[in-house]
């Protein structure tokens, strides 16, 4: 083949990768090709390694970028340099890894590179699902199938890391068939070795079909109406020039149009993330949006909300007591006055009664800063408060609402599964998601988001309730399927029927099991490869 020709296959390979691998996040019900997806880049590997290529880790770190700027540039209308440093940075991370990979290969042979290359990805993803920092784990493998719930109703047993586990053994297989063909091992084999080859390549990819569609999820609750308000208020107008009372008007002038029960029967209501504004929690009760919505709950007996909230906390000491902290200046005896902000969701009922959360998985750059030991001493030189790492609350907790535990999921929150299983685990019958995605515009950014809610339901068998500032809200049922939905900016409201349900999954249980065993696996790989002398 000719050396000229070498670039261009390199190109080719990489569109094809970004293409398959693209696809699940854009397009419905194709989620399947990302159990091809990772061939090119497989393919592309292999030839780099019999022509000798130098600086091949530009190649693949390119294809990487490429795939993330296919699927996540819409990061890109809330903040460029965030989008920027959210391709960059996470494409780089996945060129680590398959560059470890690279560096194992000359140090072992076999199949056992391959396997290190998928333990490592998926340690990879579940470090970015619990511990990280900087995450950013929107490109999990296993959220591929996010659109296409049909094939993965397992996930109510491996979660969303055993769809990342399909996709590496999908895609080995397939390469593997390849390799065997290409240099003629497969000749050689013989019938019995064939008929294996192909029997374990054919379950690699139809198998985790064959289990979702024998599964069946039955399990019968208690019901409960729900009423969504979905007030489609743009998020420069709310936050820069809405005044809180016109807001709250809007909203609940769209809610008297639903049809509410003449009786006390229970209604849940929701709002979106950020409801309400500047919501101090030493005086609640004295909020006009809480009372606002009081009013409203006791002229609809048996109905609750749940809102969202920018809740502020004071605390007055002599010494900063939290990062976050906003300084408000010394009092007379030397303490300060410090502002705690949060991101919350605040559930009330019509004779005052509520319960509040804060946010705990925060979005990076606007609510979290990572690393801050490192990122807050920047405060000064950028002339600017950062907010910092750990201003949400530290353990899950249930809102109730009707009388009943709630899981209350918000915005970023809902991309997080075995995160989510701990609402189930404290006693919610009932998942909700409360989100405001305008900030995207009209992108793939809030159906995907959208789209994360309903492998949520299938990993906990939970109906979802999801209110979006300008949309998509849904109900969603145990088996991740949309069963009502609103338009995508435009003021609507939407009723339903959700069942409150107590049983627990095989993923609520036990946790990520095959995070932490592929945890387990490319540590002692990587420790097996390290000690060994070079090939």
């Amino acid at each position: 083949m000719s050396v000229k020709s070498r670039p261009l296959i390199f190109a080719s390979l990489i569109a094809c990768f970004t293409l398959l691998m693209s696809i699940p996040w854009l397009v419905p019900h194709l989620g399947w090709t990302a159990l091809a997806g990772l061939v090119p880049l497989l393919v592309m590997d292999r030839l780099a390694t019999a022509w000798k290529t130098r600086h091949f880790w530009w190649l693949h770190y390119a294809a990487f970028v490429l795939w993330n700027v296919v699927t996540t540039w819409w990061v890109g209308k809330a903040t460029v340099g965030g989008a920027v440093f959210a391709v960059l940075a996470n494409a780089l991370q996945m060129s680590v890894i398959f560059g470890s990979f690279r560096w194992v290969k000359r140090r072992s042979s076999g199949a056992l590179p391959y396997l290190y290359l998928a333990a490592a990805w998926i340690a990879w993803e579940r470090f970015y699902l619990t511990s990280a920092q900087i995450s950013w784990p929107w490109l999990v493998l296993g959220n591929a199938f996010a659109d296409t719930t049909g094939l993965v109703q397992w996930y109510s047993v491996l979660g969303t890391l055993g769809g990342s586990l399909w996709v590496w053994t999908a895609n080995l297989a397939l390469f593997g068939m390849m390799v065997a063909l290409s240099d003629g091992r497969m000749a050689r084999w013989n019938g019995k070795a064939r008929t294996a080859a192909i029997a374990g390549t054919v379950l690699a990819l139809f198998g985790p079909m064959v289990w979702s569609a024998c599964l069946r999820f039955q399990e019968e609750g208690t019901p409960l109406k729900v009423v969504i308000g979905q007030p489609n208020l743009d998020p420069y107008e709310k936050f820069e020039s809405l005044d809180q009372a016109a807001q709250d008007k809007r909203f609940f002038d769209l809610l008297e149009q639903a049809a509410w029960p003449e009786d006390s029967t229970a209604v849940l209501v929701l709002a979106p993330e950020t409801f309400t504004a500047r919501m101090y929690t030493d005086n609640i009760p004295g909020n006009e949006t809480f009372l606002r919505a009081q009013a409203f709950l006791s002229a609809h007996p048996g109905a609750s909300m749940i809102l969202g909230a920018s809740t502020y906390e004071p605390v007055v000491s002599y010494s900063r007591p939290h990062l976050c902290a906003y300084d408000l200046g010394a009092q007379a005896d030397g303490r300060h006055q410090w502002i705690m902000a949060h991101n919350s969701a605040l559930s009330l009922d019509g004779s005052g009664r509520y319960s509040l959360y804060h946010k705990s998985k925060l979005v990076v750059g606007t609510e979290l800063t990572p690393y801050p030991q490192v990122f807050i001493p920047l405060e000064n030189l950028l002339g600017r408060t950062l907010m910092a790492k750990d201003i949400g609350q530290k353990e899950i907790a249930c809102l109730n609402a009707c009388g009943v535990p709630v899981g209350t999921a918000v915005c970023y929150e809902s991309v997080y599964g075995e995160f989510c299983t701990g609402y189930v685990r404290k006693g919610a019958r009932l998942m909700t998601v409360i989100t405001n995605d305008a900030w995207w515009g009209d992108t793939p950014g809030h159906r995907q988001h959208l789209n994360y809610s309903r492998l949520r339901a299938i990993e906990t068998r939970r109906w979802v309730a999801r209110c979006g500032n300008t949309g998509i809200s849904a109900i969603i049922d145990p088996c991740g399927r949309i069963l009502s939905r609103t338009p995508w900016w435009q003021p609507a409201f939407l009723e339903g029927e959700v069942e409150l349900l107590d049983g627990e999954t095989f993923f609520v249980r036990y946790g990520d099991m095959v995070g932490r065993v592929c945890v387990f696996l490319f540590l002692m790989l990587a420790a097996a490869a390290l000690f060994r002398s070079k090939r």
